[in-house]
Order: C-alpha cells, then sequence, then structure tokens
C-alpha cells in the first residue's frame, strides 16, 4: 500500500478535509462552464466538478474545447471516463495543464453509452484496472487524482465487494473516495432510474469511513438540505450535492450560511452579479439559453418562480435574447418580494 504522507507530498494534496467538505457533483448536461460559474457564486466555498470528459474525445478527438473553464470557478475538477491507463492519463496531463485543480474518475455512471465503452459503473467490477488507470493518472500529474464510484453495481452488491474496491483504490495511492450511496443497476433501470430506485444507502459509507479513517470519504446521493448536509457530517469527511443544487440552486447558498456562517444573498444580487459574465458571453456569440437554462430554478418555492421560469424559457431561444430578458423575468419577483 502507498505512504499516505509521500503521496500526499508528491500530489501537492494536503490531507484537510475542509477543502472537499462541500462539492457540487459532476452532472452530464448539466455543470457544464455557465452552470459552474453560477454555482460559484452562491457557493464560494463548495469544490465545482465539470460534466465528465471522455478521455478518448480529448486525446484522439483533440476536443481541447472541452477543458474550457473561467478563473473564477476555483476549486474545479475534472471529471474523464476511460478504462484505458495510458489514454486517461494523457487526458489527466491537458486537465492539468490547462489549470484544473483535480482529476476524478468516473467509476460510477450507469448509461448504456458509458457501458459500451467500458468505463462508469461497469469498472466496479474491474477494480485492479481501475487501480491501473489511477496509478497511471497519478504518475502524469501532480494534482489530486480521485475517484467517484458507487456502493455496489448490479449483484455485486456485498459490503465485502466495496471493501476490496476501496482496498484497491487505497493501494493505488487514492485517498478521495466520492461515493454515491446507491448501488448501480446496469441492465434494466435507465441512468434516471439509476438515481432513483435503488435505495440509499447512507451507513454503507459511513462503514466505509470508519474501517478507512486514513481516507477522505465523500457522500453523494439523495442530500437536498443544508440541515441534511450537517448530519453526514458528522460521519463523513465531505458532502457532495448533485441534483438537488442544479434544481433548488439556492440550497448552495443556505449550506454556505450553515457551514460557513456566510449571509443569504439576495437572489436577484446573484442575478445581478452574472450580468458581466452573461454579457461576456453573449458578445462571444454564446445564445442566452445555454446560460439562462442553469437560471430557472434560482427562486424555487418563492412566490412568482413560475412566471420567472416560464419568462426565461420561452424568451432565450429567440433571437437576439440578452440581459433585458432576464430583467423582464426580475421585475414581477420585486413586486412578489
Amino acid at each position: 500500500m502507498s505512504d499516505p504522507a509521500k503521496s500526499a507530498e508528491k500530489n501537492g494534496l494536503s490531507l484537510n478535509s475542509e477543502s472537499w467538505r462541500l462539492s457540487v457533483a459532476p452532472m452530464m448536461d448539466w455543470t457544464d462552464r455557465h452552470c459552474r460559474y453560477f454555482h460559484r457564486l452562491l457557493s464560494p466555498h463548495a469544490r465545482l466538478y465539470t460534466e465528465m470528459v471522455t478521455s478518448a474525445a480529448l486525446v484522439r478527438g483533440k476536443q481541447l474545447r472541452l477543458l474550457e473553464h473561467s478563473q473564477q470557478e476555483h476549486p474545479v475538477a475534472l471529471q474523464l471516463g476511460g478504462s484505458d491507463p495510458q489514454e486517461l492519463a494523457e487526458a489527466a496531463r491537458y486537465g492539468a495543464q490547462a489549470g484544473y485543480d483535480e482529476i476524478n474518475l468516473n467509476v460510477g455512471c450507469p448509461s448504456d453509452r458509458v457501458q459500451s465503452g467500458r468505463f462508469g459503473a461497469c469498472l466496479m467490477r474491474e477494480p485492479e484496472l481501475v487501480g491501473d488507470c489511477v496509478k497511471a493518472m497519478r504518475d502524469a500529474v501532480s494534482v489530486p487524482v480521485t475517484v467517484k464510484c458507487r456502493i455496489g453495481v448490479d449483484d455485486q452488491d456485498e459490503y465485502a465487494d466495496l471493501q476490496h474496491f476501496t482496498e484497491t483504490m487505497l493501494a493505488a495511492g487514492v485517498e478521495i473516495l466520492v461515493v454515491h450511496a446507491r448501488k448501480a443497476w446496469l441492465q434494466g433501470l435507465s441512468p434516471k432510474e439509476n438515481r432513483e430506485i435503488p435505495p440509499l444507502d447512507y451507513e454503507r459509507v459511513y462503514r466505509l469511513k470508519r474501517e478507512f479513517p486514513q481516507l477522505l470519504v465523500i457522500i453523494n446521493g439523495g442530500i437536498t438540505t443544508a440541515e441534511a448536509v450537517q448530519e453526514h457530517l458528522t460521519h463523513v469527511d465531505g458532502v457532495m450535492l448533485g441534483r438537488a443544487a442544479y434544481h433548488d440552486p439556492y440550497v448552495l447558498a443556505r449550506v454556505e450560511a450553515a457551514l460557513y456562517g456566510l449571509p443569504l444573498p439576495a437572489r436577484e444580487d446573484v442575478l445581478q452579479h452574472m450580468r458581466p459574465y452573461i454579457e461576456a458571453e453573449l458578445a462571444r456569440g454564446t445564445s442566452l439559453k445555454h446560460i439562462s437554462r442553469h437560471l430557472l430554478g434560482l427562486y424555487q418555492g418563492e412566490p412568482g418562480a413560475r412566471g420567472f421560469r416560464r419568462t426565461l424559457s420561452e424568451g432565450a431561444h429567440q433571437s437576439g435574447a440578452g440581459w433585458s430578458l432576464i430583467e423582464q423575468a426580475i421585475t414581477p419577483m420585486r413586486v412578489a418580494a
């Protein structure tokens, strides 16, 4: 097994769980660079993650545009998908050179197209291969290399299987493991169903932390409130929010208030802070709809929220849509407040 102190020194990683105390999950089609910029305004402390980028897209496809991000997003991690150690090592190098603070390997996604590429959750059946991938990536970069997994896959659902997987990751030098507290069914359930139907088993993740205290364990899955975040942090090192942070992004501000004592920002102030970014992106030729879709949930649960969403949804697709549309959406919210 690797020496944690030496590997921490080699990878520039201080085993300070504070850096991973709060994070926002990588979510396909959601956590693009526009979404991450918005989330950063709501949460100064959260570690943000990209959508999963395949190693093949970077290495063979040379789609380095997928690495674009802004300096305001940091700390931000690049999530990679793949199963070829050398290809992943090269992709990790691209990510580190682009300035990402962490490279995360996806061993949790259950979608069919991911399985056909031999990566994602199906790799939980091949922990030694995952270990080889991690070793190659760690040798290639100086930033932390982490792994995001499930608690099990299909009928490989005993705690002993997760235990063996974790031991293999530790031997490969992994010091931070993000665990989605549901197992994945690779046959018979859609990716959406895999996020909802397999039951959550938080206790299994807590047990993992108790049995591997040298490992930073980050829990993910079904966490929706600041109170739940605080409760999980009594058992593990960090909490990763997923769909809640997207559909009700203001929850990030609530968590910041609970964990760090920051005052809750006014929602309109958050939008006003988005204005320079939006106008700069519009000037680059970005369509407003690519940014505004991430803002739809900001007023979730507030009077007038439906009208806010409708105004943005219907207007952002129009030619020439710009900041004035967002002002139009905000105006009724001022009256409601």
